[in-house]
């Protein structure tokens, strides 16, 4: 957390306010848009390790009706490994989720994948930083792929 603080004192307010997720809007149907969101993912070097059907889950344990969505759970696992050898407690946060889920548009998606670098801040281990930003850097091209 000291290196947020020290962030806090090099910039102004407005660069501390962030979001905790990157998204972009995609014009495809759900399925082809899971399938394009692992492929991007696999070039930047991250598995799927699981694969949460929210709607089959929710009409299953709840029987009601929602959308489309799904959580993938994807990890880098070189990166995962250098955040797991410098912070013991660091699987509490793996694997990062991107989501994909129907929009209230038709045939639109919308893919968000969480921002390591807003999830991590409340780690106080300044070796996570970098490993942080450089899977933010990879999730943001997964996104901007897309």
């Amino acid at each position: 957390m000291a290196w947020f603080y020290q962030r806090i004192k090099q910039h102004t307010l407005k660069y501390i306010i962030m979001t905790y997720y990157i998204e972009t809007t995609i014009e495809t149907d759900f399925d082809s848009a899971v399938e394009k969101v692992k492929e991007e993912l696999k070039k930047e070097g991250f598995g799927v390790l699981s694969e949460i059907d929210i709607h089959e889950k929710l009409k299953e344990k709840l029987d009601v009706d929602f959308k489309k969505y799904k959580i993938l759970g994807a990890c880098n696992p070189p990166k995962a490994f250098e955040a797991l050898k410098a912070e013991d407690h660091i699987g509490l946060m793996l694997p990062c989720n991107v989501v994909v889920q129907e929009s209230s548009h038709s045939n639109k998606i919308n893919v968000s994948a969480i921002d390591p670098v807003a999830s991590m801040m409340a780690v106080n281990n300044a070796a996570i930083e970098p490993i942080a930003h450089e899977i933010r850097d990879k999730l943001t091209h997964v996104i901007r792929q897309l």
